[in-house]
């Protein structure tokens, strides 16, 4: 496949842009296969990405940011909403027409040591991708990919070696090299770091940095590390189970985290002063199921504002600053003006709730005492009575 025929002119700002996307997945179906329950992974995620930046997407784990990763990189097909890349919907291509992409957006894998072929040697595993597409003559593979390993801190007598024969950083460091072989624009990091150990993590994103100057990269970096995050990023998105909380520029969303998920998770970033005392906000309670989240805003069992809005009301996108989006009711006038409306309501809510259980309780009592009296009267008196 030659790559330059391919590929379409783009003068845009935005390299990559995610619009309402939704990824679901079945866990139950019925006696005839049809889908009864879903799991929303990614449900409603709306964001875009600058040309040469990178964005951090951040959250628990469960909350959907490897479903996201991978939903735009099309190795899930999505339920809803559109991905757009250099001004192309991308959303619902086929196999087939998505190949002419496929050297254009890449994945790091977060775990380097399952990610790589054990029987292959290092040259190979890189150099696979560049004989497929093409990417340059034959005769030159074997310069190129020498080229690419020296981008990547990587020896030329590593070229004939096999994965096992690497430490952790340097397997990620041929992750790295595999993924940049191909000339991509936009780079997906699931967690490229998450196992490794911290000095090398350092290296790593080091690297990451130099080429993404170098080459003018652009990275969809998915981690759960806020130090890290704030290192690399530009901007920074917020999950939470399958939500978005927030998204905003990496220095705006530190300086003033507005979400009171996001200050919960912020107030657990490490600070490298020993006078300094951290004001821990502790979540109570566990992450709901997935499987059954909460009514309205999915954060609500566990936050410490919540409001009986939010109990049934899910909170919509507002833009409390310049770039700076949060999903709360705190935030929003109209709602916030109308808070004794929204009690009434939840109030009445809660009565037809109870009305509801105790006529099940009723139905259920009348039942069973109907159960009692056929006991009854089909016991025969015991010989001998």
């Amino acid at each position: 496949m030659d790559k330059t025929i391919e590929k379409k002119e783009f003068n845009g700002e935005n390299i990559l842009e995610v619009k309402n996307l939704k990824k679901y997945f079945v866990i139950k179906k019925s006696l005839f296969g049809k889908p009864e329950a879903y799991l929303k992974a990614v449900d409603n995620v709306s964001f875009s990405v600058k040309t040469g930046t990178t964005i951090g997407v951040v959250g628990e784990s469960g909350c959907g940011k490897t479903t996201l990763g991978r939903t735009i990189l099309k190795l899930y097909d999505s339920d809803g909403g559109q991905i757009f890349f250099e001004g192309e919907e991308i959303t619902n291509l086929s196999r087939k027409e998505m190949m002419k992409y496929r050297t254009d957006i890449q994945l790091i894998f977060q775990d380097p040591y399952s990610s790589l072929p054990p029987r292959m040697t290092v040259g190979n595993i890189i150099a696979e991708a560049v004989r497929i597409h093409n990417i340059v003559p034959n005769e030159e593979v074997h310069g190129y990919v020498l080229d690419i390993m020296k981008k990547c801190g990587l020896q030329p007598q590593h070229y004939d070696r096999y994965p096992h024969e690497f430490s952790g950083g340097q397997r990620q460091r041929i992750c790295i090299a595999r993924a940049l072989a191909v000339n991509p624009k936009l780079v997906i990091c699931d967690e490229p770091v998450s196992a490794l150990d911290v000095s090398i993590q350092a290296q790593i994103i080091n690297l990451l940095k130099d080429l993404q100057k170098k080459l003018n990269l652009t990275y969809v970096f998915i981690s759960h590390d806020l130090s890290v995050v704030k290192y690399i990023t530009d901007q920074i998105l917020v999950m939470y189970l399958g939500n978005m909380m927030e998204l905003g520029e990496t220095d705006e969303i530190f300086d003033n985290p507005l979400h009171p998920y996001t200050k919960a998770l912020f107030s657990a970033v490490p600070v490298p002063d020993p006078d300094y005392k951290m004001k821990r906000i502790i979540l109570e309670g566990d992450i709901p199921s997935p499987a059954n989240p909460p009514k309205g805003c999915k954060f609500h069992t566990r936050c410490s504002e919540c409001m009986n809005v939010c109990k049934f009301v899910e909170p919509a996108y507002h833009e409390a600053a310049k770039g700076h989006f949060v999903a709360c009711h705190l935030y929003d006038k109209e709602v916030m003006a109308n808070l004794a409306k929204y009690d009434e309501e939840y109030a009445e809510i809660e009565r037809k709730k109870a009305e509801e259980e105790a006529e099940k309780a009723r139905l259920l009592a009348l039942k069973k005492g109907k159960f009692k009296k056929r006991d009854a009267a089909e016991k025969t008196p015991a010989d001998g009575e």
